[in-house]
């Protein structure tokens, strides 16, 4: 051992094998590495080492910012630009933003009109806010549909769990379009549901459910339903039975237990849940459009026909931009509810 450390190369000294205590085996790769470090000398070799780890954590981790930057950074800046234009009738319809005049001389026209616009015609408030009341009345239903199903799934036996999570998830299998189309004739005067119901006697006419603010709900709790199950599954089947077992040995009952218990253990499943069935929600426009009526006024019908009909560029991106302000603060909230849970964790 004393003659190989006298016939090791100078500088090598400190590169042994991590599990024998030697030096690296001689293989094509430990020639190579002590001949790298004959030459450039260990500091070099070492320094070298670590300049290649930090460019692959730099390379691993500039592949979501760049995502970030192409697909939600770069369209943001553009639709804010045309929210700052006026609209003219021309190709793009919206003004430029900077113009260059003679003698070099640059000027910006900002337009703030379009913003204090939208709150002053009281359309674009009655679509934001029946946007809100659609989108949260779906997302309670989704929780009161949703979350006794994720508990059921909870708690099924471990081998049940994959198919019951597959019948969950199998409507994606299916274009969501096509899925709509299909509540169509499901609900439509001569459509399978009223045909059933009047074959039972329940009714003698056919019910008028097609393009009315429930079918809108169907449409909206049946499309986002799997958003609300899988957080809530993820959230209660990670739950420590022992917990209920424990409240059980202390005299609670089922019902409080569950409510003492398991509801508030599950609240970051419930949160996630609301979270990823509300805000698609709000920014919805073909369930609106294909089985809401002429009265379901909702902010992604307003959007398509401000940019496709009115040609009103500047509006509808203006639209856009109040929406994503408005849906910012829900997201706030649910960070903040985080970082409160986890110093609730560390701290116990």
């Amino acid at each position: 051992m004393a003659d190989d450390q006298r016939r090791a190369p100078a500088g090598l000294s400190g590169l042994q094998s991590p599990r024998s205590g030697g030096f690296l085996p001689d293989t094509l790769f430990g020639r190579i590495w002590r001949w790298l470090g004959a030459v450039l000398g260990l500091p070099r070799l070492l320094g070298l080492a670590r300049g290649m780890k930090r460019l692959g954590r730099t390379a691993v981790t500039s592949v979501p910012y760049t995502w970030l930057l192409l697909f939600f950074l770069a369209p943001f800046a553009i639709v804010l630009k045309i929210s700052l234009a006026e609209s003219v009738i021309a190709q793009p319809p919206y003004t430029a933003l900077v113009e260059w005049t003679e003698g070099a001389v640059m000027h910006i026209r900002l337009s703030l009109g379009n913003f204090s616009f939208l709150f002053q015609d009281p359309l674009y408030v009655d679509a934001y806010i029946n946007s809100l009341k659609v989108a949260s009345f779906s997302t309670l239903l989704c929780l009161l549909i949703g979350y006794p199903m994720a508990y059921a799934i909870a708690r099924a036996p471990e081998k049940l769990r994959p198919a019951l999570l597959m019948l969950v998830v199998m409507p994606f299998w299916t274009s969501f379009l096509i899925r709509i189309y299909a509540w169509i004739g499901i609900l439509k005067n001569n459509g399978l549901l009223n045909n059933f119901l009047m074959w039972l006697g329940v009714i003698d006419e056919p019910l008028p459910m097609l393009h009315t603010l429930f079918s809108v709900y169907v449409g909206m709790v049946y499309s986002y339903l799997p958003f609300m199950v899988l957080p809530l599954f993820a959230t209660l089947v990670r739950l420590d039975k022992d917990l209920l077992e424990a409240a059980f040995d202390l005299g609670c009952r089922p019902f409080t237990a569950f409510l003492k218990v398991t509801l508030p253990l599950s609240f970051p499943g419930v949160l996630a849940g609301s979270l990823l069935v509300f805000i698609p929600a709000v920014g919805e426009f073909v369930i609106p459009d294909l089985l809401g009526g002429p009265s379901t006024l909702m902010i992604g019908k307003m959007l398509w026909t401000e940019f496709f009909s009115n040609r009103d560029w500047p509006i509808a991106s203006t639209l856009a931009i109040a929406m994503l302000a408005f849906l910012v603060v829900p997201i706030v909230i649910f960070q903040k509810v985080r970082e409160h849970q986890a110093e609730k964790e560390e701290q116990a």
